[in-house]
C-alpha cells in the first residue's frame, strides 16, 4: 500500500521539490504521470520534464492541463528531444528517439536546472531537492552529483524484465545469448530451435526463461555488439542511485524483487500505480477516468461494447509503438475473423510499417462488419473494465499487462520488442494468466483466440 503522508516542509516552510524525467514515450510518461499525481496528493511539489513534442501531443489529446490544474505544486518543463518534428517516433523510430535523447539530454537538463527561476516560480518552491529518472537516462547521474541532488531510478518495465537486463553480463558470459544470423529474417530467426534452450545464468529464473524470452536487445549477431554492451553497463547503474522504483507489487513479482534486492538494497515496489491512484482520488473526480494519451481516444469503442453480450469481445491492441507489416496485419485479421468471436481492434494510423492503408479482402471486411469494431485508439483501462470484454490480445507492454491483470482479463501476448518477450513468458508460464504466441500465422491466431475465449479456459485464466 502506498502511504500518502503529507510532504515534509523545510525551514523555509516549503515542501520538497521533485523533478521527474521520463523517457518521452507513451508507456513511461503514463506511469510517471500517475506517480506525479500521487506525489501531488501528498503535498509534494513536482516538476515534470517532458519533450516539447510529447507535451504537444498530451495537450492535444489528453486532459493533462485540467487534471493537474488542481495541484498548485505541479508544473511541466519542456525540452527538445533532438529530432525533427516529422521524424517517426514509433517502431524503430523509438530507438532513434532514445539515441537522440541520450545525445542531447544532458545539455537540455542543464539548461533546465541552471535556469533556477524557471523551476522555483520565484519563492513559491524550493530548488530541485530530488530527481526521479527513467532508468536508462543515466546522463542525469553526473549532473545531479555535481549539484548534490540525490537520484532515484524508476524503471517502468516489469521487475522480471529489469532483472534479466541487469544480468546481461552473466548471460553473455554463459554463452546464452539468442544470437541471430547476419542475413536471418525475423520469422526464420523465430523458428531457430536454439531459441528454446533454457537460460540458466539469471538467478531466480533458471526454470522459467528460454533464450527467446530475453529482452529484445539481446538479439544480436555478435556478443560484443556495442549497443548490447552499452545497455548492459547502463542497466547496472541503477545500483549507483539512491534507489530503484518499480511499478509492480510483491504478490506478483516478489521472488524476482528479492533477487534484485541482493544487488540493489533500496528497491521500492510501489505498483500498481493506476489502482493506488484510483483509491486515493475522490470517485467523483475527473482524474479517476483521466487520460495521459498521446492519441485521441475514440469513445465510440465504449458505445459499441455497450451493445455486446457479457465477456463476448476480445480486445486487441499492440500498444503505442508496435508496427506491423501488411502481411502480419492481414494474418491477425484473418485469425480474428475466422475465430468467430467479436473483437475490438485498435489500429493506429502509423501502426503498419510503410503503408497508410492495407487492402482488405471483401470477405474480411464483411467479417469485421459483422463481429468487429476498429478504432485508432481506445480508453484502455475503461475497455478492460467493461463487462463485455472477455480477453485481451496484447503486445505484452508492462502498463497493458498490469492493467489486464488488475482487471482480471486473460491475455494472449504477441511480444514485439524490448521487455515484452520476458513479460509474455511470465504471463503464460509463471503467473498463468494468459497465453504466449510467437507467431502471427492466421491458424495459430484463430486457435489462440478460441482457446482464451472459451468459457472454461477463460475462467481458469481469470481466476489466477
Amino acid at each position: 500500500e502506498v502511504q500518502m503522508a503529507p510532504g515534509k516542509t523545510g525551514g523555509d516552510g516549503l515542501p520538497p521539490h521533485v523533478l521527474i524525467f521520463p523517457l518521452p514515450l507513451q508507456g513511461p510518461v503514463n506511469a510517471m504521470l500517475k506517480l506525479s499525481e500521487l506525489l501531488c496528493l501528498a503535498g509534494i511539489h513536482v516538476t515534470f520534464l517532458l519533450s516539447n513534442f510529447s507535451y504537444a501531443l498530451l495537450r492535444r489529446h489528453s486532459d493533462i492541463e485540467s487534471r493537474f490544474s488542481r495541484y498548485s505544486g505541479f508544473r511541466i518543463a519542456g525540452i527538445d528531444d533532438g529530432l525533427p518534428e516529422d521524424r517517426p517516433r514509433v517502431g524503430v523510430g523509438s530507438i532513434d528517439l532514445l539515441s537522440s535523447i541520450l545525445r542531447v539530454g544532458e545539455t537540455e537538463l542543464r539548461k533546465v536546472l541552471e535556469a533556477t527561476d524557471s523551476l522555483r516560480d520565484g519563492s513559491a518552491r524550493r530548488r530541485v531537492s530530488f530527481i526521479i529518472i527513467d532508468g536508462i537516462l543515466n546522463f542525469v547521474l553526473p549532473v545531479a552529483e555535481e549539484l548534490g541532488i540525490p537520484v532515484v531510478h524508476f524503471r517502468t518495465i516489469s521487475a522480471c524484465s529489469f532483472w534479466a537486463s541487469f544480468c546481461s553480463k552473466e548471460v553473455i558470459a554463459a554463452g546464452e545469448l539468442p544470437l541471430r544470423g547476419e542475413e536471418e529474417g525475423k520469422y526464420e530467426y523465430w523458428r531457430n530451435p536454439n531459441l528454446d534452450l533454457p537460460v540458466t545464468s539469471i538467478p531466480g529464473m533458471e526454470a522459467i526463461l528460454r533464450r527467446r524470452d530475453l529482452p529484445s536487445f539481446f538479439r544480436v549477431t555478435d556478443p560484443n555488439d556495442s549497443e548490447l554492451q552499452m545497455l548492459a553497463t547502463d542497466t547496472r547503474k541503477a545500483a549507483l542511485s539512491a534507489g530503484l522504483i518499480l511499478n509492480t507489487f510483491e504478490d506478483l513479482e516478489g521472488p524476482i524483487i528479492d533477487e534484485i534486492r541482493k544487488r540493489i538494497p533500496n528497491v521500492y515496489s510501489i505498483g500498481p500505480l493506476h489502482t493506488h491512484l484510483k483509491s486515493h482520488l475522490d470517485p467523483r473526480s475527473s482524474s479517476v477516468a483521466s487520460s495521459s494519451s498521446f492519441l485521441r481516444e475514440d469513445r465510440t469503442s465504449i458505445d459499441w461494447l455497450n451493445s455486446q453480450p457479457p465477456k463476448s469481445v476480445i480486445y486487441v491492441s499492440f500498444g503505442s509503438l508496435t508496427q506491423l507489416t501488411e502481411e502480419e496485419h492481414l494474418e491477425f485479421l484473418n485469425g480474428l475473423v475466422n475465430s468467430g468471436h467479436r473483437f475490438l481492434w485498435v489500429v493506429r494510423p502509423d501502426s503498419i510499417a510503410g503503408s497508410d492503408k492495407v487492402a482488405i479482402p471483401e470477405e474480411l471486411e464483411q467479417g469485421t462488419r459483422e463481429r468487429g469494431y476498429v478504432v485508432e485508439w481506445a480508453p484502455q483501462m475503461e475497455v478492460l473494465a467493461h463487462p463485455s470484454v472477455g480477453a485481451f490480445f496484447t503486445h505484452g507492454g508492462w502498463n497493458s499487462t498490469l492493467e489486464s491483470i488488475c482487471a482480471g482479463v486473460p491475455m494472449i501476448c504477441w511480444p514485439y520488442f524490448i521487455d515484452q518477450p520476458t513479460n509474455s513468458r511470465f504471463v503464460s508460464h509463471e503467473w498463468k494468466v494468459g497465453l504466449d504466441v510467437n507467431s502471427c500465422d492466421r491458424v495459430v491466431v484463430e486457435e489462440m483466440v478460441r482457446e482464451v475465449m472459451e468459457d472454461r479456459r477463460r475462467d481458469e485464466l481469470s481466476e489466477r
